[in-house]
């Protein structure tokens, strides 16, 4: 087994970095149903460029590397207590080499491990088999598709579609309402995971563990394989799109389980995942640890034909009647914020900062470390390496959920003079009427195409907070061409509560049985 730890670390790099042909043909299909000439259509150009430039770079997909979880199968006798610390030995590895983020931090303290080991992280299961060779598969699934899992207890009533029993159909209802409230913020289009049946825990376990199977099987189980289709065939008439801007495809996958259950108890569960589908296996021998194949189809070689992001910004802005191109330089004054409205298409050029969870609960009670009058804060907790020479460097640096600063977001904007906020997935009434009142604007950028914005950035100026771990660190980043759609305007319109409407709406058609 003297190959098994770099047998691991080249399955973590992969995971990472190359998002297997399966997936990659799916995000393919989508963007041939998707009118280029679109948000979504615009969102899915970013997404193809950014998975290009992944694999070109050999560099996280995303920024947000997730909880690495293993499912390891191995024959009768084989040392598993050896194979785990080996996974967290390559974990620790890939960590320090900027294929991940250091994501593991202390539940109570919040303090990072800097090297993604502690206690419960990683993920790792281990199952024997009868085969005599070693199974390992990972999935990396980041937070924001990670919050927006849900798990329903039947039978139960869900807005827009009443109630929901302890049948196939409730089972239905429960899995349109789990795409529907998912709206954007998990990166859609997505795939989802379900579990029917188990317990709370075993519930979820299964359906994270539908992620595992390949895009285009079939289920074994002929009415799953209806719910299956049906699912495919309707969430995506909901109308959310990609990105939550409104389109044609919602959806990319999904895949249904089922488990034995209490009489007492029916839950359903969702794992909800982004576009980014990273996951990966490989088959090893026993013997040596060396990797035999692959499990899933290779994207190598697998280019994405689509149409490159900066083609599609000019398609947008031609089309859209609603849609501008305006570049602003930093800072920004309230004029320039002012004039801009929902659907119009921004380049950013100069400084921008970059501000999480941590940031944003301190600076409601401190001041700020540099004047923010006219800024752009950037909902991200990068990737960064430092080099021999000790200078910082960016490798990956999307966005992240915004929904989670709602609470401090609006006082901030107002305390700070900030003109503008760059995230994901929108933001809620507090922070759209202080948008309003202040002057100021939401910027949605594309969730996942970590490389594609880690491009824009040439320079980093500085950092402070770095007690607060590297994602959660205030980065000064020097820009050029960031590119990112106005969701949230500061006339008090957001595209973002106009999508949640419409698909609302669209939701109670599904309200009949379906199955019998």
């Amino acid at each position: 087994m003297q190959h098994f730890e770099e047998s691991v670390y080249k399955l973590i790099v992969e995971t990472s970095t190359n998002l297997p042909g399966d997936v990659r043909e799916v995000i393919q299909a989508a963007q041939e149903v998707e009118d280029s000439a679109t948000r979504a259509g615009l969102s899915l150009s970013t997404i193809a460029t950014n998975i290009e430039m992944a694999e070109n770079n050999v560099s996280p997909i995303c920024q947000d590397t997730g909880m690495p979880t293993f499912v390891v199968h191995t024959p009768v006798g084989a040392n598993q207590m050896i194979m785990k610390s080996q996974i967290r030995s390559a974990i620790a590895r890939a960590t320090k080499d900027g294929k991940l983020r250091t994501n593991s931090v202390d539940s109570l303290t919040g303090a990072n491990t800097g090297d993604n080991l502690g206690p419960g992280t990683p993920v790792i299961h281990f199952e024997q088999w009868e085969k005599d060779d070693i199974d390992v598969r990972l999935i990396l699934k980041g937070g924001g598709c990670e919050n927006k899992n849900i798990q329903y207890s039947l039978p139960t009533e869900l807005e827009g579609l009443g109630k929901a029993g302890r049948d196939l159909d409730g089972i239905r209802k429960c899995i349109m309402h789990a795409v529907y409230q998912a709206q954007g913020q998990g990166c859609s289009a997505g795939f989802i995971g379900v579990g029917i049946g188990g317990d709370r825990t075993t519930g979820y376990e299964l359906a994270k563990q539908q992620l595992f199977r390949h895009t285009q099987d079939t289920n074994p189980n002929n009415e799953l394989r209806q719910l299956e289709e049906y699912v495919m065939e309707n969430a995506n008439k909901l109308g959310i799109g990609t990105m939550g801007f409104g389109g044609e495809v919602s959806l990319l996958g999904c895949k249904v389980g089922v488990m034995n259950r209490l009489p007492a108890s029916f839950f359903v569960s969702v794992a909800y995942n982004c576009w980014a589908y990273r996951r990966q296996g490989v088959l090893l021998n026993s013997a040596s640890g060396e990797i035999k194949e692959w499990i899933y189809p290779s994207g190598t070689g697998t280019p994405m034909k689509l149409k490159s992001a900066e083609a599609a910004v000019e398609a947008v802005a031609e089309h859209q009647e609603e849609s501008r191109e305006i570049v602003l330089q930093t800072p920004i004054t309230e004029e320039q914020v002012r004039s801009l409205k929902v659907g119009d298409i921004v380049t950013i050029n100069g400084e921008m900062h970059t501000g999480r969870d941590a940031l944003h609960k301190h600076l409601m009670d401190h001041d700020a470390p540099i004047d923010l009058n006219g800024a752009v804060i950037y909902h991200c907790g990068p990737v960064m390496m430092k080099d021999q020479a000790g200078e910082w460097h960016v490798k990956a640096a999307g966005p992240t959920t915004s929904s989670r600063e709602e609470p401090y977001q609006g006082t901030i904007i107002k305390k700070f003079g900030i003109r503008a906020v760059i995230g994901k997935g929108g933001m809620g009434a507090k922070t759209l009427a202080a948008l309003q009142e202040h002057g100021a604007v939401y910027l949605n950028a594309i969730g996942g195409a970590a490389q594609y914005y880690a491009r824009c950035i040439k320079k980093v100026n500085g950092v402070d907070f770095m007690e607060f771990g590297i994602p959660e660190a205030m980065w000064h980043l020097q820009t050029k061409g960031f590119t990112a759609i106005v969701t949230m305007d500061a006339h008090g319109n957001s595209l973002h509560a106009n999508v949640e409407q419409d698909s609302f709406a669209k939701l109670s058609q599904f309200k009949d049985p379906v199955f019998s």
